[in-house]
Formats: C-alpha cells, sequence, structure tokens
C-alpha cells in the first residue's frame, strides 16, 4: 500500500472515533445513540443519583427559659430592652428558643435588685439587669454598666467590643458568679434626678436623702448625701411620703412615666454618675453551656440587637417627654460648677480606693482608664468640635 492510501486509511479512521465519541456523548437516559460506524459502542454506564442536599434549618432541640429583669412594665424603653431580646431571639430560632420576660419581682424572675443572684445560682436561666446594682458583691460590676464621669455610650461600646473591656469583664464574672454577660441595652446619657429643693453649691447636698443607684451612691456619700436604695416601681411612693428628698432614675421619658414630676418639680442634669450606662443580658454558665452553637451566636446578636434599638428608642421619645414637661411646671437646671467638680474629684478616690482593696479591680480599672485617655483625646477633635460648632458654640 503506498503512502497515499496509508494516510486515507489512518484518516477514516480518526473520523470513526471522533463520530463514536459524539454519538455515546449524545444520549438520553444513559443510552448510546446509534454509533455513526458499522461498530457499536457499548453503553456507557449509568452513574448512580446524588441524594439531594437536606434543607439547613437549625438545631431541632427546643428551649424554654425564662428572663428575670429589674424593671417594671410600665417601662416601653427598659423592659422593652428585654422583651426586645426575646422576640429576636424566638425569631431567628424559628420559636424554637422560647424566652419569656419577666417583670421585676414576678415569682417567675427576682425581685428588682436580685436579679444576678437569681441567674447565679439557677433561679433563672437569664437576667436583664445594670450590673452596677451588685457593686456589693464586686466593684468589677461597674464597668460593665458605666461609671461616673466615664466614656459615652460611643466610646463605652468600643471599648466593651473592641478594646478588650467584655473579654475582662466576663472571665471575672465567670469566675465569681458563673454567669456570662453581653451588652443588651443602653439608655445613654442620663439626667441627674428629681429634687424637692434648689441644690444652689456642693453645702446643699449635705444631709440630702436620696434615692441612687450603683456607683454614684458612694461618691454622692462623700459629698454629705445620705444614699437609699430604692427599686425603679418604689420611687415615687419614696418621693411622695417624703421618705427621701431626691431621686434619679433615668431621664425624662421614663421618669414621665413614674409620675416624679408630680411630687417634685426640680430636674437637674446631667447624671454625671451615668454617662452611658449599659444594661446587661447575663446567662447562667450551665445553662449557656446547653445551648447549640447556633442558638448561642443567636443569643449574642440578639443582645447586640437590643444594644442599639434602646438608646434610639430614647433619643426618640425623650424630647417630646422634655416638652410635656416642661408644660407640668417642671424647671430642668443644670448642677452648679463646684457640684460638678466636687463629684469628679470624689469619683476618683472612689475608684483609687476600691482598686487598693481588688486586683481584679484594678485590671479593668487601669484598662479602662487607658482606653478612656485614649477615645477621649482622639474624640476631642472631630467629634467634639463638630457637636459643638452644631449648638453655635464658637470653635
Amino acid at each position: 500500500m503506498n503512502r497515499r492510501k496509508l494516510l486515507e486509511v489512518a484518516m477514516k479512521g480518526a473520523v470513526g472515533g471522533v463520530a463514536m465519541g459524539l454519538a455515546s456523548a449524545c444520549t438520553t437516559n444513559n443510552v448510546a445513540a446509534p454509533a455513526a460506524t458499522a461498530a457499536p459502542v457499548a453503553a456507557e454506564p449509568a452513574k448512580p443519583q446524588q441524594p439531594a442536599a437536606p434543607a439547613i434549618t437549625g438545631p431541632a432541640q427546643a428551649f424554654e427559659w425564662n428572663i428575670a429583669t429589674s424593671w417594671p412594665v410600665s417601662l416601653d424603653t427598659i423592659y422593652g430592652g428585654a422583651v426586645h431580646f426575646a422576640e429576636r431571639v424566638g425569631k431567628m430560632t424559628g420559636g424554637k428558643f422560647k424566652i419569656t420576660p419577666r417583670p421585676a419581682g414576678d415569682p417567675q424572675g427576682a425581685p428588682a435588685l436580685q436579679v444576678l443572684d437569681a441567674v447565679s445560682q439557677g433561679g433563672s436561666q437569664m437576667g436583664h439587669t445594670a450590673s452596677y446594682y451588685y457593686i456589693g458583691k464586686s466593684w468589677v460590676c461597674a464597668f460593665a454598666t458605666g461609671v461616673p464621669f466615664g466614656m459615652t455610650m460611643q466610646q463605652h461600646n468600643a471599648w466593651l467590643f473592641e478594646g478588650g473591656g467584655l473579654k475582662l469583664i466576663q472571665e471575672i464574672y465567670a469566675k465569681k458568679f458563673n454567669v456570662i454577660n453581653f451588652p443588651g441595652g443602653n439608655t445613654a446619657c442620663q439626667w441627674g434626678g428629681w429634687f424637692s429643693k434648689d441644690i444652689n453649691n456642693v453645702n446643699d447636698l449635705k444631709g440630702l436623702k436620696m434615692r441612687l443607684g450603683g456607683t454614684g451612691s458612694a461618691v454622692m456619700s462623700k459629698l454629705g448625701v445620705n444614699s437609699v436604695t430604692v427599686a425603679g416601681g418604689e420611687i415615687f411612693q419614696a418621693l411622695q411620703t417624703k421618705t427621701i428628698d431626691a431621686a434619679e432614675w433615668v431621664g425624662p421619658y421614663d421618669d414621665e412615666k413614674l409620675g416624679f414630676y408630680k411630687v417634685a418639680k426640680i430636674c437637674y442634669y446631667p447624671g454625671w454618675w451615668e454617662p452611658a450606662p449599659t444594661l446587661d443580658v447575663i446567662i447562667n454558665l450551665n445553662e449557656w453551656n446547653k445551648l447549640p452553637a447556633e442558638y448561642k451566636e443567636i443569643v449574642q446578636s440578639a443582645a447586640h440587637d437590643a444594644n442599639t434599638i434602646m438608646p434610639a428608642r430614647y433619643d426618640a421619645k425623650s424630647p417630646e417627654a422634655v416638652d410635656r414637661l416642661l408644660k407640668e411646671g417642671v424647671s430642668f437646671k443644670p448642677f452648679p460648677q463646684d457640684v460638678m467638680d466636687a463629684a469628679k474629684k470624689a469619683a476618683l478616690e472612689v475608684f483609687d480606693e476600691q482598686s487598693a482593696k481588688d486586683p481584679d479591680v484594678k485590671k479593668v480599672y487601669d484598662n479602662y482608664r487607658t482606653f478612656q485617655a485614649n477615645v477621649v483625646k482622639y474624640h476631642s477633635y472631630a467629634e467634639a468640635v463638630m457637636f459643638n460648632y452644631s449648638q453655635g458654640k464658637k470653635i
């Protein structure tokens, strides 16, 4: 066979191979199509069908918890923070993790100022409270909420979430109380409270009986004030019966609901002891460890959401409350300068004293003060100048 004949035979073989390959590819139900050449092609073995991927529905286990709170139901902002948190958890778990908020004093909750005890001891799986109520147990609790002349809400959140503050507090809470905490609300800067008489200078504070929570009570005591512990729902009666001469709670919106203006007509500001009080969702560690990983993430996300929505609600509702209170004859007044100066000096003394007593307090306080110094210096530029200018002050 000459070279031309050999080439023709080779070309025919190649074309036949390609045709057979194409024929075997063009099949229906894995049956080969007829071959283009005389030689039949064996059918390709059928591939086993892959099962469809299951839908991702999350953990099947259901949980039903109570969340004890320190708040009366009437306060739709602060008690509403616990409600919002519980609703978010329920929605994100498709109703499989049901949390029922319990107002202060509810038999399935806890007395207003004993929420940490109830959660720590397992009487309630979780709680919503202000940690500084429990400084009698540890002054570390003050830093979870906020301290006199401390950071603003924005700054405090930065310290908690990015400055290592929350991690430090959680480590100490686990060791001391068997709980884990997550920021779950903030009232923003509070007001100074309701007084039955004018405060013209620091001497007017001496002998005053005042309802004051947390760290502010220790500072005011240095200024001669007799601090009295009264739960939020009992303040009105204490003012009305003259058991106390003055009281602070949160600010115009909540205070109006509690009716303080009916028994005291002078409201001072600012609440220097609470520049940005953070509220906590606290959870018993034994119960926390029972949760699936997905639910733990959901709880943290819901707490973070409550931490955002609560101050937004206060800022939206409080301006109108101020207008209503002015019509009721309330006088809003700033604290005199010498009161502010004396209070700041006393606050620094209090925390120096507590740091000297407890290494845990010193560890957190040192971290807090370092972060505060840096962030305040930073905010003295754009943030402070912009705010002051918008209020009509010269740069």
